[in-house]
């Protein structure tokens, strides 16, 4: 095997490639990434543990085609380290060796005889911007567990019907709910899949930027899968089995409570005043007419207090938060404004975005989260 590629196209496509490759393989060729030489002048390169699947294309220049498979993480920390020139790769039994201007690297090959065959990618579902899907996905996997005990919570519940895709996560102390739309490739789709949030968050993030990702699904057919495609680039996961928790009924029907805050002086009014709270405690907001005041620690212990302008629609109520939790949900929003929706001062606050302090809120993202009781 013996090709020739410009050094940041490489450098790219192998860390894209190799971004998901376990730390601790449970067989050392995971550790790996695949090289296939096409004499028709196309590499490519990919990636699998069984779980999560990465394959990239880019156009190189091949003079013997052939296949390879090498360290991957190492592969990427070389390419990103090579100066700015041609890079030649050549295979001599079972080294590779690495030539860029005056720099020469020697890698060992792997058995590429053992390396797993990557599965293929689904029928595409439909398509999706780049950008939108990495905004929706971020404001979503926010939510989601990160506890692998309870693997289920670990995942994004993504539903799709028709031209809508609605995408859920919960901790269980909080819920985000993001809907947009897309193009679908059948007018009739109607499919629900779980998606591991950093497996989905991965991927968004990977493919942002592109002007249309295309996103496939198989479910029912023994292999479940959802695979990811942009620019030369295809990511396959499998998909999480059970039953996701009935969650979209937690949130309210109605709330006869509500204020409006600018989103960016709440967030960093929350920010200094949890400079005192320690870890776990919570930071408490009053609301009242005109204002809300945030404050935090108690007793003996540092305390912290700030008033903020508020509008408020009903009575007067307070509420403690995980400050942490509250500047997720803040972060996730988006807007100029946001507006916090009360049943009860010990019942989940409905978080939405709105655009003005007098106008009426988005539903396309809610953040529903669950206050901590706190002594009067």
């Amino acid at each position: 095997m013996k090709f020739r590629v410009e050094r940041d196209v490489l450098a790219e496509a192998v860390t894209w490639t190799a971004r998901s490759l376990p730390t601790r393989p449970p067989v050392p060729v995971l550790a790996g990434v695949r090289i296939e030489a096409d004499p028709s002048g196309i590499l490519y390169l990919s990636s699998f543990d069984y779980e999560v699947s990465a394959r990239s294309e880019i156009a190189a220049e091949v003079s013997e085609p052939g296949v390879v498979l090498v360290s991957g993480r190492l592969l990427a920390e070389i390419s990103r380290a090579l100066p700015a020139k041609p890079v030649d790769v050549i295979l001599d039994g079972t080294k590779v060796t690495v030539t860029c201007g005056a720099s020469r690297f020697t890698l060992l090959t792997m058995p590429v005889e053992d390396y797993p065959a990557l599965p293929a990618m689904p029928e595409i579902t439909g398509t999706i911007d780049g950008d939108q899907l990495t905004r929706a996905v971020a404001q979503v996997t926010v939510a989601a567990s990160r506890d692998d005990t309870l693997p289920l919570l670990t995942a994004v519940r993504m539903e799709i019907e028709g031209e809508k895709i609605t995408l859920l996560a919960t901790d269980r102390y909080r819920l985000a709910l993001r809907e947009l739309t897309w193009t679908q490739a059948s007018p009739d789709t109607s499919i629900v899949a779980l998606v591991r949030a950093r497996t989905l968050s991965d991927a968004a993030k990977s493919l942002s930027g592109s002007a249309q990702v295309n996103i496939a699904l198989a479910t029912g057919s023994g292999v479940d899968l959802i695979g990811f495609e942009a620019g030369g680039r295809h990511t396959t996961s499998l998909l999480v089995d059970g039953d996701y928790p009935a969650v979209r009924r937690l949130f309210p029907d109605e709330t006869p409570i509500h204020a409006v805050v600018s989103t960016q002086a709440l967030s960093d009014a929350a920010k200094r005043v949890a400079l005192v709270a320690e870890r776990n405690t919570p930071i408490r907001l009053s609301f009242s007419e005109g204002q809300v005041v945030l404050d935090a620690g108690q007793g003996d212990d540092a305390q912290a207090s700030e008033a903020l302008e508020a509008s408020l629609v009903g009575e007067e109520i307070s509420v403690a938060f995980n400050p942490q939790f509250l500047l997720d949900g803040l972060g996730a929003l988006n807007t100029d404004f946001v507006r916090l929706s009360f049943t009860h001062p010990n019942k989940p606050v409905e978080f939405t975005g709105q655009v003005s302090l007098d106008g009426d809120d988005l539903q396309e993202y809610r953040y529903l989260l669950v206050p901590i009781r706190f002594a009067s």
